[in-house]
């Protein structure tokens, strides 16, 4: 049933209006019925006529076009000047103008008597709006007052003097013109300014710069901190790296490197990147750099490295994922052996100018899991340079990262100097500016050639441990004629004749064949290595007054400057010592 038709029946209820339709052919004479059934079931006679309560329309407003425009711009909330001739006189300004800048004399020069037209830098473009019949803006301009404005200066037609008695007469005396002539000179054209007021705006925008711009310089601070503060020098390798956050636009990354010195003459080489930006990915980057320096003293290789630090990632941040590359340069190999977690190939540019490149990466990245990794190896003879970086110096968006590997390889072709230099150069050749989109970070090492008076300092001598008991002696006196024949004082070669023989009795004792007795010195140090076939790594303990062993690495520990062990590819371990060479 529908109750919308039939309840205008029912006594004491009135008809819906709204449910009448205005289309209908009959309306009026609907309505006239429904109101007189109504009235007719009613006792007391018909509904009283509820009072129009139709708010009355507005009272007309005055027409635009019965508004001159002196009426118009002096409504307009913004400040607004009208000045006209070639000099830039000013014919108009209206209240909202003078309330921000205060009166101004009308017929004077705008360079005279609109002096924050120049604070506001409108003062040129006059000129060329009057010329070129284009609006020009300037925007958010600050004036000595401490008010920001966006100025609009537009061009306007030829002025007919439309402005009042008292100004006409101002400009009359200011110019100093008849009133024919100054009619002339307002028959030329003009500029109209429009000031809008966005101090709110700027402030806003400023204080949100400089929280930006402080929080940027909290995450590039921490960065920094986070990388090492002065690269370890190696005595083989030249070493200088170079960090560039991205520019002002760009949040900081998690892209860092590091150098450490693993003992016995070797060096690990280290450089990632943390995928993200911001304080975050800066943090992680911090623990991930700790790591690696924790795991390179246990002198692990560099899969096994690559390995833990895989594991490390995931817990510390399951959503953060990092490249990096992991690389070991022992002098007496020649060679840079490396695992690398989804990072970028390493180059190595020969001494002839030819650039290989290191193969794919040996693993996906960090905190990926589920892959075992594995090691490679690239040649770094001497005379060489080995580059390793970030994808902020080769990844643009217009090109493919092959290609802008390939551009780094021709720009290593050609690039000679200390590493330092190389470093600038290749930043240069790959127009890394300081408003480049992200980071970069690079690292580069030489494997100098050494000639003359320098080769004379690097020397390296082995021996090979054949038979019993007997090797310790003839450890002692090979040690010995080493040493003399490369000029040590007598102290220094006596204490590494006696780490020789140390080393070798600890070796006979505990290690399997074959045994390696092996000096190197260099510029800064001598170097002693015992290597042979067990891989059990011997440690340092205090021995009992009635032990008859354990006193061996005690000894060395205690004459060296330093000592340390690892495990030798071969399944074996090597034991070595050094002994700084005096200045």
């Amino acid at each position: 049933m529908n109750f919308t038709r039939w309840s205008a029946r029912l006594p004491g209820t009135q008809r819906r209006a709204a449910a009448r339709d205005d289309r209908s052919p009959v309306p009026a004479a609907r309505a006239e019925y429904a109101q007189a059934q109504a009235a007719a079931t009613l006792p007391d006679g018909p509904l009283p006529v509820p009072p129009d309560t139709t708010p009355a329309p507005p009272a007309p407003g005055p027409a635009l076009n019965d508004l001159s425009a002196r009426e118009i711009l002096g409504r307009l909330p913004a400040a607004v000047a009208l000045l006209h001739g070639p000099d830039h006189r000013v014919a108009y300004v209206n209240e909202a103008y003078e309330t921000a800048f205060g009166p101004r004399p009308s017929g004077v020069p705008a360079a005279e008597a609109l002096p924050e037209l120049a604070e506001l830098s409108v003062l040129p473009l006059l000129d060329q709006v009057l010329r070129s019949g284009t609006a020009r803006t300037v925007k958010s301009r600050r004036t000595a007052g401490g008010g920001s404005y966006t100025v609009t200066c537009t061009p306007v037609a030829a002025w007919d003097g439309t402005a009042d008695k008292d100004d006409e007469k101002a400009s009359e005396k200011a110019s100093g013109k008849t009133g024919e002539k100054d009619k002339e000179t307002r028959s030329e054209g003009g500029v109209l300014v429009y000031a809008a007021d966005v101090t709110d705006h700027a402030e806003a925008a400023e204080r949100l710069r400089t929280s930006e711009r402080r929080h940027r310089e909290t995450a590039v601070t921490l960065q920094r901190s986070l990388l090492p503060q002065e690269l370890e020098q190696p005595d083989d390798l030249r070493i200088a790296a170079t960090y560039q956050p991205g520019g002002t636009d760009a949040a900081v990354g998690g892209d860092w490197y590091d150098v450490i010195t693993l003992g016995a003459g070797r060096t690990a080489l280290v450089i990632g990147d943390v995928m993200g930006r911001g304080v975050r990915a800066a943090a992680v980057m911090g623990q991930l750099r700790t790591a690696v320096r924790a795991y390179a003293r246990l002198d692990l290789p560099p899969h096994e490295v690559i390995q833990l630090l895989d594991g490390l990632a995931s817990e510390i941040d399951a959503t953060q994922i990092a490249t990096c590359v992991y690389a070991v340069h022992d002098p007496n190999e020649g060679q840079l052996v490396y695992a690398s977690a989804g990072h970028l190939p390493m180059l190595v540019r020969d001494e002839d100018g030819t650039v290989s490149r290191a193969a794919d990466p040996t693993g996906p990245p960090l905190g990926t899991g589920g892959w075992v990794h594995t090691s490679g190896t690239i040649a770094l003879p001497p005379g060489s340079t080995a580059v390793l970086y970030t994808d902020g110096l080769v990844e643009r968006r217009s090109e493919d990262i092959d290609e802008g590997v390939a551009s780094l390889a021709r720009a290593l072709s050609g690039a000679k100097g200390s590493p330092q230099v190389v470093c600038d150069r290749l930043i240069r050749s790959l127009g890394v500016t300081a408003e480049h989109d992200d980071d970069v970070a690079v690292l580069v090492v030489q494997h100098p050639a050494r000639t003359g008076p320098n080769a004379e300092l690097f020397h390296n001598a082995a021996l090979d441990l054949l038979g019993g008991i007997e090797a310790t002696p003839r450890a002692r006196s090979f040690a010995t004629g080493v040493l003399t024949s490369w000029r040590f004082p007598a102290e220094l070669r006596d204490l590494g004749v006696l780490a020789a023989s140390e080393l070798v009795a600890n070796s006979l004792q505990h290690g399997t064949p074959p045994m390696r007795l092996g000096l190197r010195r260099t510029d800064r140090r001598l170097i002693i290595e015992v290597t042979d076939g067990d891989d059990h790594l011997p440690r340092r303990r205090q021995a009992e007054p009635a032990d008859e062993a354990g006193r061996g690495i005690e000894i060395i520990a205690s004459i060296a400057t330093s000592w340390g062990s690892r495990r030798t590819p071969g399944g074996g371990k090597a034991v070595w010592c050094e002994f700084a060479l005096p200045r």
